[in-house]
């Protein structure tokens, strides 16, 4: 007796212990935690401590009417049956800023379905402005609820200034639910970025320029359809860190895009014999064969229709026509060698952007439209079955850098919240990695000259920046 005696005071101290720990790192993240995430840890507790009895009114308990393997060795012959056993899915409730993030089991007859039917019980319970569910492998569901708006939340990105380990996702925001939204470049030959001006189209192209800079293995080019040299412009603070940039003289953006079009033409003549692969993204972006990218901003300024007869109006005619052909031509021909075009206009609709260029564009983005007309264009027609998540419902200023896109692998469309970069950061990083800026013709004939091979077609001559 005196051994047990002394095992359970042992136990007890241990126990005691334990519990002051947890006490002490739970007091200790409550203290060192943001305003946001404070309300929501206490959140977390009135989940956990309700859940039961929230779970029965809900409808998601099951009722099981076998016995437990423990009453059935302790029941007596001529007693009564043991009661039926009310079961509740187990949870693992996690807080942050916007609110919980609770994993549940499901059980017989309460699968993802019930769950999602009872979605806006939880948020009435929970207090959330919005719950979701969504499945979290075989025999379990995630509920995600939101206390405050993520997408009328403004969020600011500081860049790290180091190379993304994965240079084939493109992270963009939160969504409505605070999750992160990230969309895969591999084999994407296009991507167009639509919306009113001030909405947001820059500062989300500023970020994908400033987390991918400081890789090698990426090489930009930009045409600003809105200034004339690029101090004027939203990219004054990133052009050290492209090797390429023009403003809105045709001639010059023809130019560029000749210069594109015939590095494409190198690279597709070339790749078996010097990567082993038809396609680059078999192996992925090097810095000897980067990912290049070219930045169409306010694109309409370069494919607009100008009609007259005078010799001039003719001739920009048929500097934008060719301009269509050339772009046209990076997007249909251009994914297998590692060319990504991103095209952006206040509207993507057939007189900005060429449909032949468009609709052969597989990510879209449409941030504030006062038009369904132009939501539908920058969208699909899809969009009209959606009018919650229409970007004509985004032009209160709360929405300035929200944007829209269809999801693969989500029902209808999702917003997203993109952030704030500062042209500060912007600056510190196109500083600090500009020594990584090449010209990806010349890269290729270095390639070339490794392997043994010579260039079938020559590299049109570089445009100062």
């Amino acid at each position: 007796m005196e051994a047990i005696t002394g095992y359970a005071t042992v136990a007890l101290l241990v126990s005691v212990v334990l519990v002051g720990v947890w006490l002490l790192v739970t007091v200790v993240r409550y203290v060192r935690a943001d305003r946001g995430t404070r309300v929501s840890m206490r959140q977390a507790v009135r989940v956990r401590w309700g859940w039961v009895r929230l779970a029965r009114m809900a409808k998601l308990t099951v009722t099981d009417k076998t016995p437990s393997l423990l009453a059935q060795i302790t029941a007596q012959k001529d007693g009564a049956a043991p009661a039926p056993r009310v079961l509740t899915p187990k949870i693992k409730v996690k807080p942050d800023q916007y609110g919980v993030i609770v994993r549940a089991r499901t059980l017989p007859q309460v699968g993802l379905e019930e769950y999602q039917k009872s979605a806006r019980f939880l948020a009435d319970a929970w207090r959330c402005t919005r719950v979701s569910v969504l499945p979290d492998g075989p025999g379990k569901v995630v509920i995600r609820g939101v206390r405050s708006d993520p997408l009328t939340t403004p969020t600011e990105h500081r860049p790290t200034g180091h190379p993304p380990t994965d240079l084939t996702r493109w992270e963009l925001g939160v969504d409505e639910y605070a999750a992160r939204v990230s969309v895969s470049l591999a084999n994407v030959p296009g991507v167009t970025v639509a919306g009113v001006p001030g909405a947001g189209k820059t500062s989300g192209v500023n970020r994908f320029v400033c987390d991918f800079a400081p890789s090698p293995a990426v090489q930009i080019a930009t045409a600003d359809g809105k200034v004339s040299r690029a101090s004027e412009g939203d990219y004054a603070d990133l052009v050290k860190r492209m090797f390429a940039f023009c403003g809105d003289d045709l001639d010059e953006a023809n130019a560029l895009f000749k210069r594109l079009v015939e590095l494409r033409k190198r690279r597709s003549a070339t790749i078996r014999d010097v990567l082993g692969v038809k396609n680059m993204w078999h192996v992925g972006p090097s810095p000897q064969w980067p990912l290049t990218v070219l930045i169409i901003d306010e694109a309409h300024t370069f494919f607009r229709e100008y009609k007259g007869s005078d010799a001039t109006t003719k001739r920009l005619a048929a500097l934008t026509a060719e301009n269509a052909r050339l772009v046209e031509d990076l997007v249909k021909k251009g994914r297998s060698v590692g060319i990504l075009v991103i095209l952006i206009s206040q509207k993507t609709t057939g007189d900005a952007i060429p449909t032949f260029i468009r609709d052969v564009c597989p990510i879209g983005l449409s941030f504030a439209q006062k038009t369904v007309e132009a939501a539908v264009a920058a969208l699909g027609e899809d969009i009209r079955n959606w009018p919650d998540a229409s970007p004509v419902t985004l032009q209160d200023p709360a929405y300035v850098g929200v944007a829209v896109m269809a999801m693969q692998g989500r029902p209808g469309y999702t917003r997203i919240r993109t952030p704030y970069v500062s042209d500060t950061d912007a600056a510190r990083v196109a500083e600090e990695t500009s020594h990584l800026t090449a010209d990806p013709d010349l890269l290729l004939d270095a390639l070339l000259r490794t392997t043994g091979r010579t260039a079938t077609l020559l590299p049109s001559p570089s445009l100062t920046k």
